[in-house]
């Protein structure tokens, strides 16, 4: 919701890279509000909100993002295009890799460590020790450094689900973005697709624009369609109102106030063409000026998203590798993300030809088989590890047992990524690409050590 333009600002705080360790001890004592990790409700957020002044209804321009794939891609790629047209940009995604100052940028940086101690402290003590989930206390804490610093726009991603979604409480956002929909999070969501998508769907609003990307069945886009008629949410979808396909050595993207021919991104896959489409689709009804085709071709050169299909190109890991190798890291974690590794693997296959191998680790919670099947065919030799510091990992065994059903050729337990990088490059007969994937913590606990 756009501020009023009576309501005063207070002044902006310094906004730097993090450093210093203020804000951890905050974030560790916030972890025991709650005896559940994970509990779908809005009560406890809005009574945290008005705690501390309702910032939600103090916010710029919203663009709010659910799907189950896809959604940090295309909240980069605004990003991106929007900064390179010099907007000054907010951003809340989640989970992080490494430190959680990554899930807040404050218009374009990453939020200062004195500023998110002093901002989680405020919402601590007005929320008096009564019981809040943690994503839900810190999600009122963005929003309340969102609401004391300007920008043009606010990035909005959902945790989980859309409907009972903690960011699920701004009234009237500028536009929701729904991505693809695809089977995770079952025990909380539900075990179909129509029910996974109706959650997500919770985040339409009436009279909201709501841009709508490619889904793998139709049974998801029912959904939103249903949804849309239902609460007057004009629906803007993929294939009917905006389209976006390879071309040549680029893109093609047409839609209302942009047909263009653009370069590939610089983020890796097929599929980064679509999120990128996502992203063209929702710029048409932000306010403000037209961002001009020279910021958007500025934007898919300089856009970066860290743990899908990223190229590591330095640290320790990299410095063990033989000539020729390459190491590549991915934190895709269900079927679809399976399918779009599959399809990455199978596009280097006919390009260069260099054998894949995989360093693979998972929740217990997730479908190990669904994720590897479609890379089977392309990496006959994966070794398992346990994610590190997750409790609910799924143990080596269990996880390599689970690759073999999905029919990788060689599957074993390794104690660790490192001890899996060396064996695989003991058995290797030349250069070698080695992909460690299967879970965005796993991706974390790499770019920790080794990134």
């Amino acid at each position: 919701m756009s501020q009023p333009p009576t309501a005063p600002r207070p002044p902006s705080p310094p906004v730097i890279v993090p450093s210093g360790e203020r804000a951890d001890p905050v974030l560790d004592r916030l972890k025991h509000l709650h005896p559940k990790v994970i509990d779908l409700s809005l009560g406890r957020t809005f009574r945290m909100l008005e705690a501390v002044g309702s910032p939600h209804l103090r916010l710029p321009p919203v663009v709010h993002v659910a799907g189950t794939n896809g959604k940090g891609s295309t909240i980069a790629f605004l990003r991106a295009f929007l900064e390179a047209a010099g907007r000054r940009v907010h951003v809340y995604t989640s989970p992080h890799l490494v430190r959680f100052h990554e899930r807040i940028r404050l218009a374009g940086e990453l939020i200062a460590d004195d500023h998110l101690a002093t901002i989680l402290e405020e919402c601590e003590a007005a929320n008096r020790g009564e019981p809040i989930t943690y994503f839900e206390i810190t999600t009122a804490a963005a929003m309340l450094a969102f609401s004391r610093v300007p920008a043009d726009v606010l990035l909005l991603e959902t945790g989980l689900g859309g409907r009972l979604d903690s960011t699920n409480v701004i009234d009237r956002p500028a536009v929701t973005a729904l991505t693809r929909i695809s089977y995770d999070h079952m025990q909380f969501l539900g075990p179909t697709l129509s029910a996974i998508a109706g959650e997500k769907a919770g985040i339409m609003k009436p009279g909201v624009p709501a841009v709508v990307a490619p889904q793998p069945a139709e049974e998801a886009m029912a959904v939103f369609r249903a949804r849309s008629a239902a609460i007057g949410a004009p629906l803007h979808a993929a294939g009917e109102d905006w389209t976006v396909a390879a071309a040549g050595d680029g893109f093609r993207f047409e839609g209302p106030g942009r047909r263009a021919d653009l370069p590939l991104p610089a983020l890796p896959g097929a599929h980064q063409i679509v999120n990128a489409g996502v992203a063209l689709a929702c710029l048409y009804h932000l306010p403000g000026p037209r961002v001009p085709d020279a910021a958007v071709v500025r934007g898919l050169a300089e856009v970066s998203w860290p743990g899908r299909l990223q190229r590591l190109t330095r640290g320790p890991l990299v410095d063990r590798l033989p000539p020729g190798w390459e190491l590549w890291l991915d934190g895709g974690h269900n079927d679809s993300a399976g399918e779009v590794l599959g399809a990455q693997a199978g596009r280097w296959a006919t390009t260069d030809g260099l054998p894949l191998n995989l360093i693979f680790g998972m929740l217990a919670t997730k479908e190990p088989a669904d994720f590897l099947r479609p890379l089977a065919p392309h990496a006959p030799l994966l070794r398992a590890v346990a994610v590190p510091g997750e409790e609910a990992s799924l143990p080596p065994q269990a996880a390599a047992e689970a690759a073999r059903a999905a029919g990788v050729a060689d599957a074993k337990p390794a104690a660790g990524v490192e001890e899996a990088l060396a064996e695989l490059m003991a058995r290797a007969a030349g250069p070698t690409r080695v992909m460690i994937c299967g879970s965005l913590y796993l991706a974390g606990a790499v770019l920790a050590r080794h990134g």
